[in-house]
């Protein structure tokens, strides 16, 4: 029986995108479908096992979605974030999968269909109308392509880009000059098959047998920079758990990538020998470092619990929108700290730029500072343009694959800003429907206003280092620099006071002694504790206040901190100082 739903709002992909833009959808009132083909919403977050994520992780780009997701994980997981060093925020994938599917829960205009996978794309002439499932069909005004791999554009045709530009492309400093063996190699990033290991102490662990063609020789190496200890806290989720996602000798798999849209088999075909890839890998680790370290249990619904229930793809096909985001788009300006700003910015980013190519070292445009303590990247923005396409109405894209450029998607792919950019798409379609235009007619600026003003998360579309959304000016200073984006400073500081709203529950104080080593290089020796070990520890901070006041901190000053340790980065991530 094939039947027939209609809607508002359809999103085809349950990952951090599509996740994002069916539950703002249908909190602006749309009535929203959303089709998922795995069992767990939320993708690089949780399904694909990413619980260590990357990028807009300052209090001022901690807003929408996003922030309320960071806040969320905050109440919910036991024993807090602060595990690993390669993220601020490290946690359970289970309990990111159950914040998901209660935000959808409470949404009586949103129905969740999970475990179907699109099959036919409908249009009338230049408008996609329609999306055909297995046993069902759903006619919407406005269809999301929230798909890990951009399966819709294919499906229904839409012109999209796979693969690397030239730099005769758009002139971009990191594009090849011409294609060579690593185009040819690695025509996308690799993707990885996150894998969950425990440390099961004194007991011994489950031996982890060898898939299909192991080579340890691919593997060797993998640790030898950082040391057995350091490279399992990369990604330390709580409980003894490790987050294995890592690319040196590791997980990261990108043989003949081109498999994954060349058809159903072959895409199969890969997926397989990624997640042999990965179970290898946690042989090798196991083989190397003792029986201690297992898989873990009991981490996703699956027949393999300790593997996510599908890869981490960096990269799918990419749309071709009404403009493209480049690298320079994503660089910082001469002599400021920000990129420019589109004028119709809908999301922020600030990751700083990375690729994923097994075996190689590939150079890109550096776009990152000091701040807070510790390296972070160049704030940029996306604009609401990447996501319509060309000449097809009637769809958006809400994940990876945006209208960008391949060296770009270094920078736009990572979780936060995927579910930044979700949540303008869901915004939009909700719009749309309202207004009862296409996305290519919508108002940016109502758009925008929606975004800003959202009655339960609202979001920045204007980066600024110093302005965190709980400041009493900050959409007043959203919308100026809106209105006059010629004064929007390079500085990325709006001339307003920092505000120092610390909440003292849950965090330690410590008292001892501060050095500065060099620019936004702190240290802090502990005098007050002799159970946390080792006494000094370096500062970090996410918030402005603090990052000021550590910049006119004066040598072997005598102060009280409050904060959280990191022992996996030996860091004290701090929120508030006073001189003692």
């Amino acid at each position: 029986m094939n039947e027939t739903y209609t809607t508002d709002v359809l999103v085809v992909g349950g990952g951090t995108g599509g996740t994002a833009a069916a539950i703002q959808a249908a909190r602006r009132g749309a009535k929203t479908i959303l089709v998922s083909e795995f069992s767990w919403l939320g993708g690089m977050l949780t399904s694909a096992g990413v619980a260590a994520p990357d990028g807009n992780e300052l209090q001022s780009f901690q807003t929408g979605l996003w922030g309320a997701f960071i806040q969320e994980l905050r109440q919910r997981q036991p024993g807090g974030l602060d595990n690993s060093w390669v993220s601020f925020f490290s946690y359970d994938p289970r309990i990111g999968a159950e914040i998901f599917a209660d935000w959808v829960q409470e949404l009586p205009n949103l129905q969740w269909i999970s475990g179907k996978i699109p099959l036919e794309v409908l249009r009338q002439g230049d408008c996609i109308t329609g999306v055909h499932f297995a046993d069902f069909t759903v006619n919407a005004k406005i269809i999301l392509d929230g798909t890990e791999l951009g399966d819709l554009l294919a499906l229904g045709e839409v012109p999209y880009r796979w693969g690397w530009e030239l730099k005769s492309e758009w002139g971009e400093p990191s594009a090849p000059a011409s294609f060579n063996s690593l185009t040819e190699q690695y025509p996308v990033q690799a993707p990885t098959w996150v894998v969950v290991m425990e440390d099961f102490g004194e007991n011994v662990a489950p031996k982890i047998s060898p898939a299909p063609n192991y080579d340890p020789s691919l593997f060797t190496g993998a640790w030898d920079d950082y040391g057995a200890e350091k490279f399992l806290n990369y990604g330390r989720l709580p409980a003894n758990r490790f987050m294995i996602n890592w690319p040196i000798c590791g997980n990261d798999y990108g043989q003949d990538a081109g498999r994954l849209i060349k058809s159903n088999i072959a895409r199969r075909e890969f997926t397989q020998e990624c997640f042999w890839h990965s179970q290898n890998f946690a042989h090798f680790i196991q083989t190397h470092l003792g029986r201690r370290y297992g898989l873990a249990q009991g981490v996703f619904p699956s027949l393999s619990p300790a593997f996510a229930l599908h890869p981490y793809f960096r990269e799918s096909r990419r749309l071709e929108g009404l403009i493209t985001v480049c690298e320079q788009d994503i660089l910082p300006l001469a002599g400021g700290r920000v990129a420019a700003k589109f004028e119709d910015a809908i999301a922020v980013g600030n990751y700083a730029n990375d690729h994923h190519y097994p075996g190689v070292k590939f150079s890109l445009q550096p776009k990152s500072i000091r701040w807070g303590g510790r390296w972070t990247g160049t704030p940029f923005t996306i604009p609401y343009r990447c996501l319509i396409p060309k000449s097809t109405d009637g769809l958006l894209v809400c994940e990876k694959n945006i209208s960008v450029s391949h060296i770009a998607n270094g920078a736009t792919r990572l979780q936060p800003v995927v579910m930044g950019i979700g949540q303008a798409a869901g915004m939009a379609a909700a719009l749309c429907c309202e207004l009862n235009c296409q996305p290519r007619d919508l108002p940016v600026r109502m758009l925008q206003t929606a975004l800003l003003t959202d009655e339960r998360s609202p979001t920045a579309i204007v980066p600024l280092f110093n302005l965190p959304i709980n400041h009493p000016e900050w959409l007043n200073w959203q919308i100026r620099y809106l209105n006059n984006p010629e004064t929007y400073p390079t500085s990325g500081n709006c001339p307003c006071l920092s505000i120092d709203q610390c909440d003292y529950s849950n965090l330690d104080c410590f008292i001892g002694i501060f050095n500065r080593l060099d620019l936004q290089d702190y240290r802090f020796t502990i005098t007050n504790s002799t159970e946390l070990s080792p006494l000094t520890w370096q500062i970090v901070t996410l918030g402005s206040s603090v990052d000021e006041q550590l910049q006119f901190l004066t040598q072997k000053q005598k102060l009280a901190v409050w904060g959280r340790p990191n022992s996996s980065g030996n860091w004290l991530l701090v929120e508030h100082i006073d001189e003692v």
